[in-house]
């Protein structure tokens, strides 16, 4: 099953969802990081190194999870189920938004649960939690591959012999 769910995203309707997906992930992570300070403030901070592995992380990681995006709908395409493991992505955004994303979010969303000034002790403007985020997305890359290998098209059985021929 995975191999036809590969040949499915190579055509052309996968290739637009995958470049709008990819764009879209690249957007937030961008604005994610101006948010939290900017790549000049980063610099002053912390020196390139940073800013160049944010960026790598930033266009990985939204490939990664266009991809994700991809083989999720080509697998619910034939299936007509989603896989368990595609929430994966939804997860990883989410726990990097609440962990690395736009400053003024996370403290309000943590002070509502009870949790004051978090964020100002994240180590290297948050990276470590990228990296974390990073991983999610690698398990759940594997998790969604292997449900798709063990996953079985959605064929409806013909009510007689008639409709079978």
């Amino acid at each position: 099953m995975l191999d036809t769910v590969l040949s499915m995203t190579k055509q052309k309707k996968f290739r637009i969802f995958f470049l709008v997906y990819f764009v879209s992930f690249v957007v937030i992570y961008l604005v994610l990081d101006s948010l939290n300070g900017g790549y000049p403030k980063l610099i002053a901070d912390f020196g390139w190194w940073l800013v160049a592995l944010n960026l790598f992380m930033n266009v990985f990681m939204s490939a990664m999870s266009a991809y994700m995006m991809n083989l999720s709908s080509a697998y619910v395409e034939l299936s007509g189920k989603e896989g368990k493991g595609s929430f994966a992505t939804s997860f990883a955004v989410l726990f990097g938004m609440l962990t690395y994303g736009c400053t003024t979010c996370v403290i309000a969303f943590f002070a509502t649960i009870g949790i004051a000034f978090s964020v100002l002790v994240l180590p290297l403007a948050g990276f470590p939690y990228k990296i974390i985020a990073f991983i999610l997305l690698i398990g759940g890359y594997f998790w969604l591959t292997s449900e798709i290998k063990k996953g079985k098209c959605k064929i409806i059985k013909p009510q007689n012999e008639k409709d079978a021929i």
